[in-house]
């Protein structure tokens, strides 16, 4: 690329991010004017997804000034972008008929998605509202477990009977008054409703209408139980590249169908989950109220304070040490932060390839030897380094080798504990990327401090 055109396209980029600026600008005026005129030509354009982004960067009293003058602007699509904790509020703000054209907009597993989040009190609202059919339907999908394929799947299904030919199946769906808003199979049943393949529309157009059904259904066919986790199911559609997949119940009929966007969906929470709580945060986002944050990081801070305490009773031991050779005290904190750093750079990878399933029984030796010798290695490298740095800061040859085989030992502890401690969360039932991160630590820093102190109080004094 030339570099005009880098030029050129590094403007357009700010041009993009100052108009983002300047709609959110021109909207905090409008409310700020009650011109509802406006704010309804500044959000006409916009998509559900950027209307709840947009609602998300406002503050609280702008929310509500906005709902006052154009709450009919949230529709069913607003509703189920919107951040689940700004959700609870407005609901709570929508008048009942608006709510329920909100909802009827809505496919099932929206429906569903939108309610496991809610309170019980506005759960019972928001039911209230849908049509009985849609009600039955919806209560169905919550009776099945929490984070299920009963729950994740949407219960508006277009399916045909196995021995139908492709003219049939084009005259059926010309013939419905309401077809699924979205969906990329016909799935084909027996007669007891079981389902036996499924068709891709492109399959379906693209062959003649005396071909049967059964002859063009793909080979990717595979169902999932209503109990499934969804966990489970996001993997599967990620590992074996499927589009959609019916669901079925304990009898083997269909009961529904799940999408790529929601299995995607689940991966997306999945994987923000996991760097959510390798940093010991939870489920966070930035509409929480402080005292909300406050209350989810202060127990992995008190897990952390403990755990230094620890760290800290270990050099305590070795006090005397410090007081006699002060220069121990300035190298601590060296040591300390390279196994720290190696430590968490072993466990991330662990922890990722455990939530892939990359890291499983059969491979977990080689990748625990694998990391071991990775920070033997770097320890061996590191070493000569701060061996060199020690002789030359302090002028004293042997605290260059303490610190050198401090060095050694510590960055290989930390490798063969960043994979160690989650693999052994993970076999106790413990989720590796929530608590392997303050193990991990209280590894490195005790051993780190040992090791070192140790040795400088055999060598140096």
């Amino acid at each position: 690329m030339s570099e005009q055109a880098e030029a050129n396209q590094d403007e357009g980029l700010e041009v993009d991010y100052a108009l983002d600026r300047e709609l959110v600008a021109s909207v905090r005026l409008a409310i700020a004017t009650g011109d509802d005129d406006r704010l309804r030509e500044l959000f006409d354009p916009l998509h559900p997804a950027d209307i709840a982004d947009l609602f998300e960067q406002l503050d609280d009293g702008e929310r509500l000034e906005l709902l006052g003058l154009a709450g009919d602007l949230i529709d069913g699509g607003v509703l189920s972008e919107i951040d689940e904790d700004l959700r609870e509020s407005i609901i709570d703000f929508l008048p009942k008929e608006q709510l329920a054209e909100a909802v009827r907009e809505l496919e099932s597993d929206d429906v569903v998605d939108i309610l496991e989040d809610l309170d019980e009190p506005q759960q019972e609202a928001l039911l209230d509202v849908l049509d009985r059919g849609d009600r039955v339907a919806v209560e169905q999908a919550l009776a099945y477990p929490e984070f299920s394929a009963g729950r994740l799947m949407q219960r508006e299904v277009v399916a045909a009977p196995a021995h139908w030919q492709v003219g049939d199946a084009i005259d059926h769906l010309r013939a419905q008054k309401a077809l699924p808003e979205q969906f990329y199979h016909v799935i084909l049943v027996d007669p007891r409703h079981q389902p036996t393949g499924y068709v891709t529309l492109g399959r379906l157009m693209s062959s003649s209408r005396e071909t049967f059904l059964a002859d063009i259904a793909e080979d990717s066919f595979r169902t999932f139980s209503v109990d499934e986790d969804e966990g489970d199911v996001a993997y599967a559609f990620n590992q074996y590249h499927l589009i959609s997949a019916p669901v079925v119940d304990a009898d083997g009929r269909l009961a529904g169908v799940i999408t790529i966007d929601d299995a995607m969906a689940v991966l997306d929470e999945e994987h923000e989950e996991d760097v959510f709580r390798l940093a010991g945060v939870g489920a966070e986002s930035l509409s929480n109220s402080t005292l909300e944050i406050v209350k989810r990081r202060f127990p992995w801070l008190a897990v952390n304070l403990a755990t230094a305490i620890l760290a800290s009773i270990v050099i305590a031991l070795f006090e005397d040490v410090i007081s006699a050779v002060v220069a121990l005290a300035v190298l601590m904190p060296i040591v300390a932060s390279m196994g720290g750093n190696a430590a968490t750079q072993s466990m991330t990878v662990a922890v990722r390839a455990l939530a892939t399933r990359d890291l499983t029984g059969s491979n977990a030796l080689r990748v625990i030897r694998r990391e071991g010798v990775a920070g033997l290695l770097n320890g061996l490298v590191f070493a000569v380094i701060m061996g060199i740095v020690g002789l030359i800061w302090f002028g004293a040859p042997m605290i260059g080798v303490v610190i050198a085989v401090a060095m050694v030992v510590n960055l290989l502890v930390a490798g063969l504990s960043g994979v160690l401690v989650p693999l052994a969360l993970d076999k106790a039932g413990i989720d590796p990327a929530l608590a392997s991160g303050t193990f991990v630590t209280t590894v490195t820093d005790v051993v780190g401090f040992f090791a070192f102190l140790g040795l400088a109080s055999v060598v140096l004094l």
